[in-house]
């Protein structure tokens, strides 16, 4: 996305707990979603991490989202013995194993349940800012590089929201400095 937090989810599914219709978030309708992330508040331990647009222009994307997930696991209401992360590397200040699964949510449903929290969530921020931020159409596009965003950007110019170290937002505000000038 070119606008709003990074946000992650850590769970701890319960042994024996089953949790149908929890699968890759990306995989999923809204409604399936949102449904998956009921499911999930409802058997299982979960904390949310959030890492916001400042964070990702300070750090970068990859260390906020190491930030966000850190945060995430910490939240936890309970320790985790150790951490299934999606993905290829994950570094973090914590004194419990991380393992790296590429396409981890596809494989184990700590992942998959983790993926629907923490895409749920942000969808809800995302509407929320939308609220905030009139016009840019965040409720529906959730600040993905779509068409529509693209569009309203040209128009509206960067919200505070945008993430300015992101080339189409940094590119956009020197236009318009250019401009200006």
């Amino acid at each position: 996305p070119l606008a709003g937090p990074v946000v992650a989810a850590a769970v701890i599914v319960p042994s024996g707990c089953r949790l149908p219709g929890v699968h890759d978030s990306k995989r999923l309708s809204v409604a399936e979603r949102e449904q998956a992330a009921l499911l999930v508040r409802g058997r299982c331990a979960w904390g949310i991490g959030v890492a916001t647009v400042e964070e990702i222009d300070r750090l970068n994307i990859l260390r906020a989202t190491f930030l966000a997930m850190e945060r995430a696991i910490r939240s936890l209401p309970e320790p985790a013995g150790g951490v299934l992360v999606d993905g290829k590397f994950f570094t973090c200040n914590l004194a419990i194993p991380a393992e790296t699964v590429v396409r981890g949510d596809s494989r184990f449903c700590e992942i998959a349940a983790a993926s629907v929290l923490a895409k749920t969530h942000r969808d809800a921020i995302m509407r929320e800012l939308d609220e905030q931020y009139p016009g840019y159409g965040f409720a529906h596009h959730f600040g993905y590089a779509t068409p529509e965003h693209l569009e309203r950007l040209a128009d509206l110019g960067p919200s505070p929201i945008h993430r300015k170290s992101f080339a189409p937002i940094r590119e956009l505000e020197q236009l318009c400095l250019t401009l200006d000038e």
